[in-house]
């Protein structure tokens, strides 16, 4: 008895004609062509399996003539067949790397018709990678700064902590530096009220930073003020801003004060009690955290170094569209490095307002940088692995003190899990590149707190209309290695 192989017949490779334009660095116009040939090649088969099953009046199921079939069926094969031949020509012009692509094609499926007679043309727009040398990477001279913690440096994390865990106790008192302040946050621009926070609990401070602006000398305002004050200042709107409108212009802020509080610290056995743990797993705990900032702050620090050296010969320009979907997933990645680095919700809330000033040069900076990183990960084999998932999930749970499982189903649910595996993809790279440097100590200033409250409110409040989607399915289009999981 002989055998028979079952295996499906590989597709034969379309006859394309593919005209590439470079509109910009990291920009391609493409015009691909479609020989008739493979056109009818391609009714044929959708015929091939349509005629033994067609309905046509007059004949039994599938036993109608050909010509008739096709006759009848031309118009409903043509849309099957239209979307064969643009779904395995641009999967052909894909697999055959024409460029590396890091966006969906710009193609409205619906413009593209086969036409009656002669070949099909159709064109679409595409971001892609931009195509340059590696920079040397190996032999850097970097600075890293180095510290020892002390048992004072110990017991001044004690008392921050007892802070954060202090009750706040109404007080009918003048606002002091350290209050906390129950107020409504309106703003407006030219009379017409814009965004409103209600009931809002602000510690005040030298400085207060917005989602979307920063005020600067907030605490002067406020000091000295009561329950019943109004204070009213104005603050520009950052190019960040959901309410693009309002990107650069100035918006008044007002600041209806309700009530004011006062700390009451609590002591480290009270905030054990609190917390139903041992006083010394806490001391522990505490101390791990701050080595764990140091941890950040050198990876900080050095990363920096390393972008700005690798990225000094990159002149490349990127598209706008571009840089503003991908400025999101670098604040994304940013939180979440400090999640798993221990810092509080103040202490990410407040960097991540700080990332979003000059937001889009920082972006440029960082995208140019994963290119790069991006490039040397392929010449040296670097992938990830479901291992750095667990090990990132689980140094999160830790520091929020939740479960693993919630971090993980928190992280795909708002789609992060494309940032986080951005985030070990160049940290691996990082690594590689520092195995390959040498450092010089400097000073680690872990005692230069910011003095500013972070709020996550909006002055600008939000877009007043949302922009049609630019690509297939009304999706944001997935930048390999930025946005695959």
């Amino acid at each position: 008895m002989s055998t028979e192989t079952t295996d499906a017949p590989e597709k034969k490779a379309l006859n394309l004609d593919i005209k590439v334009k470079e509109e910009s660095a990291c920009e391609r116009h493409v015009t691909v062509t479609i020989p008739r040939k493979d056109i009818e090649t391609y009714f044929n088969k959708q015929f091939d399996t349509l005629v033994p099953r067609a309905e046509v009046p007059g004949f039994r199921v599938g036993k109608a003539p050909r010509q008739l079939v096709e006759k009848k069926f031309r118009k409903q094969v043509a849309e099957q067949v239209k979307g064969s031949l643009l779904m395995d020509s641009l999967t052909q012009i894909s697999d055959d790397e024409t460029f590396s692509a890091i966006s969906e094609p710009d193609l409205d499926f619906q413009k593209v018709e086969i036409p009656e007679e002669g070949d099909l043309t159709y064109e679409f727009n595409i971001e892609v990678r931009p195509e340059f040398e590696i920079p040397q990477w190996k032999g850097l001279k970097l600075d890293r700064p180095e510290y020892e913690f002390t048992d004072a440096d110990l017991e001044a994390e004690i008392a921050d902590l007892g802070k954060r865990y202090s009750d706040l106790v109404p007080v009918d008192e003048a606002i002091a530096k350290g209050d906390h302040i129950v107020c409504n946050i309106k703003t407006s621009h030219d009379g017409e009220q814009i965004a409103l926070a209600e009931e809002v609990s602000v510690e005040v401070n030298e400085n207060l930073s917005l989602a979307d602006a920063s005020i600067e000398g907030f605490g002067k305002l406020v000091i000295g003020k009561k329950a019943d004050d109004k204070v009213t200042v104005k603050a520009e709107i950052n190019e960040f801003a959901d309410n693009e409108e309002l990107a650069g212009k100035e918006v008044e802020v007002e600041f209806e004060i309700l009530d004011v509080k006062r700390i009451e610290a609590s002591t480290a056995a009270q905030v054990a009690e609190r917390l139903g743990l041992e006083e010394e797993m806490i001391r522990k705990s505490l101390k791990s955290s701050m080595e764990n900032r140091l941890a950040y702050a050198q990876r900080e620090q050095v990363r920096e170094q390393i972008s700005k050296t690798l990225t000094e010969s990159a002149d490349w320009e990127l598209p706008p569209d571009l840089l503003r979907r991908q400025s999101r997933r670098e604040l994304e990645r940013a939180v979440i490095e400090m999640q798993s680095s221990g810092f509080s919700e103040q202490e990410i809330m407040a960097r991540e307002n700080s990332l979003r000033k000059n937001v889009l040069e920082r972006t440029a900076t960082a995208l140019k940088e994963h290119f790069i990183l991006e490039r040397i990960a392929e010449e040296q084999e670097i992938e990830d692995v479901p291992q750095d998932y667990e090990v990132e999930i689980n140094r999160i749970a830790m520091q929020q003190n939740d479960s693993p499982r919630r971090v993980r189903a928190r992280l795909e649910r708002s789609g992060q899990m494309d940032s986080l595996r951005n985030m070990i993809i160049e940290g691996k790279v990082i690594a590689k590149i520092t195995e390959e440097a040498s450092f010089n100590a400097t000073e680690y200033n872990h005692k230069d707190q910011s003095d500013t409250t972070a709020l996550n409110f909006f002055a600008a409040g939000e877009s007043v209309a949302i922009p049609e989607a630019k690509y297939a399915g009304g999706e944001e289009p997935a930048v390999p290695g930025l946005n695959d999981d």
